[in-house]
């Protein structure tokens, strides 16, 4: 499948409507169960400040997956992403308290490439850092 927006109607330097997606302690657990990712940095706050992090961090790929939504909600289809790659450049620290953290994550197109196929360039931001390089995803477009 493909996604619902047209290639031609898309032009470079288009933005993807930005999101915001909290992490909590609770969200990291589930990730955990989900995936079998169960390393204590990112449950057990007394280990992972042994091994010099700052406190709890989210799964790499939790960060990832999250940030590759704002393209797939923007697309309309998950099928449409053919490539999708990126970076970890910092963690996202997720504090034990009511708030947690939040990844803010932006899109912009960059180039149309050839076959209907467009490269979009994320940022993702935690605590105003960035979080991830090099995030990119190639998606076909009607």
């Amino acid at each position: 499948m493909t996604a619902s927006i047209a290639y031609d109607d898309i032009e470079v330097g288009a933005e993807l409507p930005a999101r915001a997606f909290p992490v909590t302690r609770a969200t990291l657990v589930r990730y955990a169960g989900a995936s079998g990712d169960f390393n204590p940095i990112h449950w057990n706050e007394k280990f992972a400040k042994e091994v010099g992090l700052p406190d709890v961090i989210a799964h790499g790929m939790f960060t990832m997956a999250e940030a590759i939504r704002v393209v797939t909600d923007w697309a309309g289809d998950p099928g449409a992403v053919v490539e999708y790659g990126v970076r970890f450049i910092r963690p996202v620290v997720v504090p034990n308290d009511d708030e947690g953290a939040t990844i803010e994550v932006t899109g912009k197109v960059a180039a149309k490439l050839d076959d209907n196929k467009v490269r979009v360039d994320l940022t993702a931001l935690s605590a105003g850092q960035k979080v991830l390089g090099m995030s990119r995803a190639v998606v076909r477009l009607a």
